[in-house]
């Protein structure tokens, strides 16, 4: 094994790959009526709603901490409405694509505690935050089938 370090993905890269997973999860969002958002689960799991907040106060408040490393930043209330749900979701993409610049150069690689319970390389977090979302979004696919309406393609991220 090489001790030199080779570039696996790029921030930028890194940043498009969230992000396209986030366009799914919004048309996901989308897809869902309005009623059932905030109501239907499936064998004693979250809403959906509930689970698209737990992204939003990941997604800007670890970009925060990992700039700042000041992990006290919480994220926005709960909305009352899919049009909110969904304002907060673009106005929380908007503000990655606005902090993600601002990363300090090697901070990928340093280690932190993220929100006082998760020790971890920044990029390992980054991937967590990616991957819890894209695991929960599975389960809005199987309530979007339970209510009978087609989820989008995973695949497509444009």
């Amino acid at each position: 094994m090489s001790s030199t370090a080779q570039v696996v993905i790029t921030p930028d890269a890194l940043l498009e790959h969230w992000q396209g997973h986030r366009r799914v999860t919004r048309r996901l969002i989308d897809a869902f009526p309005e009623d059932k958002l905030f109501t239907f689960s499936v064998g004693g799991m979250r809403p959906f709603s509930e689970l698209a907040m737990e992204f939003l106060k990941m997604s800007v408040p670890t970009l925060n901490g990992i700039i700042s490393k000041d992990w006290s930043s919480t994220g926005p209330a709960a909305p009352k409405t899919k049009a909110e749900l969904l304002r907060l979701w673009d106005a929380d993409t908007a503000e990655i694509n606005r902090l993600w610049p601002t990363i300090p150069q090697g901070r990928f690689q340093e280690r932190d505690v993220a929100f006082g319970q998760w020790e971890m390389p920044i990029y390992g977090l980054l991937w967590y935050i990616i991957d819890n979302e894209i695991h929960h979004r599975g389960q809005g696919f199987v309530y979007l089938r339970a209510l009978g309406i087609e989820p989008p393609p995973f695949y497509d991220r444009s």
